[in-house]
């Protein structure tokens, strides 16, 4: 089943943004049954669309305050929830990067019907879109990185790739540890690890986070899988020097796990690159400031697609000639 296109009764922006505009769905992409958010008309031929990507532990649903932003400013956008997360179908054994380049892949081409997509992704998810900006067999117009790990972390990200013996010797407790234990520190540590003020936090999202962790076995999985996934970002940024797209840097000044040096780091290896720094915003800014992050990626798209237009018809001339 895919996600089900509505039309339009409103012009955009006559009335507010509500969750009831974003539009669920499933679909495959490289052999992956998933979950599709998606809000906004049918672009015309040519504008493309926003193609949005969480970060690890996360989903989809970290996007619908935006989504609904973007619906209501009827801009044509995706989420989608990456394997092993959310709805999706769950990794396989091997690589983890390697399997969610294939699917982001996928998304792109899918997604890319109208005209080259926007792609903006946290953490993660700005990992991905970096990955997928070198490719550029890909239709990708234009690229929004957003707390991408991996250029300079934070001492708890550095300490979960580096030290995995703490993680094996809990798993192996004889005693097992009370999944409402558990489930209790979650909800101590999850607001204050993503938000820049926990007390601000939305327990809903909150909830979708720790129900990641019902027990102490689901929970030393996926350490070990952030062991892994720290480990392969060794590597990870290989050709950045390559992209030639628009790239948008978004460091955030309160996120407690990517600092915002990796937004300054990765800036000064794309050089045509902006940067942009909000101090006042966590490791995900999607949560703390919708309104903002709705208008950011609307104005970054309108960009970057305009720019691509305009290299197309400066072209023209020369292509004519041939």
């Amino acid at each position: 089943m895919t996600a089900v296109q509505r039309e339009i009764e409103e012009p955009p922006g006559s009335r507010p943004a509500g969750p009831e505009d974003v539009r669920a769905g499933h679909r495959s992409f490289a052999g992956v049954r998933t979950r599709v958010l998606e809000v906004g008309p049918k672009p015309r031929r040519g504008t493309g669309r926003l193609v949005l990507l969480h970060g690890y532990c996360d989903s989809a649903d970290t996007w619908r305050p935006a989504l609904a932003e973007l619906a209501a400013a009827g801009i044509p956008a995706v989420a989608v929830d990456l394997p092993g997360f959310g709805e999706a179908d769950p990794l396989r054994s091997g690589a983890m990067l390697a399997q969610m380049d294939a699917f982001v892949a996928a998304v792109t081409r899918f997604y890319s019907d109208r005209g080259k997509v926007v792609l903006a992704g946290n953490s993660l998810g700005g990992t991905l879109s970096l990955r997928a900006a070198c490719r550029h067999e890909l239709p990708v117009a234009g690229v929004v990185s957003i707390a991408a790990p991996g250029f300079v972390d934070s001492w708890l990200v550095r300490t979960v790739g580096k030290y995995p013996l703490p993680l094996r010797l809990a798993a192996s407790l004889p005693l097992p540890v009370p999944g409402f234990l558990v489930r209790t520190v979650a909800e101590f540590v999850v607001p204050r690890l993503l938000y820049a003020d926990r007390a601000a936090a939305d327990l809903t999202h909150v909830a979708r986070f720790t129900g990641l962790f019902p027990d102490f076995r689901s929970t030393t999985t996926r350490l070990d899988q952030a062991r892994q996934l720290v480990a392969e970002l060794t590597g990870a940024y290989d050709g950045l020097e390559s992209i030639k797209v628009p790239l948008l840097v978004v460091a955030c000044g309160r996120d407690r796990l990517v600092t915002a040096a990796a937004g300054r780091r990765l800036h000064a290896l794309v050089p045509h690159s902006r940067l942009m720094l909000r101090e006042e915003w966590g490791h995900c800014p999607q949560l703390d400031d919708p309104v903002a992050i709705a208008e950011l990626l609307s104005y970054f798209r309108a960009s970057a697609l305009h720019k691509r237009g305009r290299r197309a018809v400066g072209a023209a001339p020369k292509a004519a000639a041939v």
